[in-house]
C-alpha cells in the first residue's frame, strides 16, 4: 500500500511509463503518507479506448490511488492535487489534440486488506 495505477491511451507517445512512474512516486514518498518501499505502481497503455463520440483526436491519462482507509478528506485532496501537478508538468501534448488528465483516490478497507513481504 499504496497501490497506484496509471492508466492512458496508446497515441500519447510522448509518455514514458517508466519516467512518469518515478515521478508520481517520488510525489507520493514525499508527502510523507508512505513509506517509499510500499509504493507499488504499474502502467497500462490502452490501446483500445474513446474519449466522447466525436471523430477528433483525444488523450487521456488516469491515475488511479489505492489507500488504506481512515485518511481525511483534505489529506486525499492533498495526494490528488499533487499526483495531478506532476501529470500537468510533464508535458503530455498530443499536436492538436485535447489530453485529458484525471486523478482518483480510492479507499482500501483496512480490515480485508492483506499483505507479507518475503525477503529472500
Amino acid at each position: 500500500m499504496p497501490h497506484l495505477t496509471l492508466e492512458y491511451s496508446r497515441n500519447l507517445t510522448s509518455l514514458d511509463a517508466d519516467r512518469m512512474l518515478l515521478a508520481l512516486n517520488r510525489q507520493l514518498a514525499e508527502s510523507g503518507h508512505f513509506a517509499e518501499n510500499d509504493i507499488k505502481s504499474r502502467a497500462i497503455a490502452l490501446d483500445h479506448y474513446r474519449t466522447g463520440i466525436e471523430p477528433v483526436a483525444r488523450a487521456f491519462v488516469h491515475v488511479t490511488l489505492a489507500i488504506l482507509s481512515g485518511r481525511t478528506p483534505e489529506a486525499k485532496q492533498a495526494l490528488s492535487a499533487g499526483l495531478l501537478a506532476v501529470l500537468q508538468q510533464a508535458g503530455l501534448g498530443l499536436p492538436g489534440a485535447e489530453v485529458q488528465l484525471s486523478v482518483e483516490i480510492r479507499d482500501l478497507d483496512r480490515a480485508s486488506y492483506s499483505k507479507a513481504v518475503l525477503v529472500g
